[in-house]
């Protein structure tokens, strides 16, 4: 993927902001059931629910739109579905795949999942 003619790949910074963002939703909706600060746990179901379903059925998290990037099937261009969009969060949550990239920024995590991150038109 190194035509010339694709986006930009968004800066880790961006990532980075789009995830502190959903923990940050995840923190508060386990709040609801939970408690977050004791029940270490409840935050991370929530991550990849919350991951499952909007990135497996809209592309992107409510904190990927805030920071306008997308999570897209690498050879589709379009959602990857709740299974995909289930592996990639459960994957994230184990924090070592997201940290091992290609020249891409492809985390390990992308790469199983079959996605890509981009900004968001």
């Amino acid at each position: 993927m190194t035509d010339a003619s694709l986006p930009a790949v968004p800066s880790l910074a961006r990532r980075f902001g789009a995830l502190l963002l959903d923990w940050m939703l995840c923190v508060l909706v386990a709040g609801i059931f939970a408690r977050p600060m004791v029940d270490g746990w409840a935050p991370v179901v929530v991550l990849i629910a919350e991951y499952t379903f909007f990135v497996g059925l809209f592309g992107q998290t409510p904190g990927m739109r805030l920071a306008k990037i997308t999570c897209l099937g690498d050879q589709t261009g379009q959602p990857v579905g709740l299974l995909r969009g289930a592996l990639r969060g459960i994957l994230l949550a184990l924090v070592i795949p997201a940290l091992v990239m290609d020249p891409e920024r492809r985390g390990l995590h992308d790469r199983a999942a079959g996605t890509i991150i981009r900004p968001a038109v």
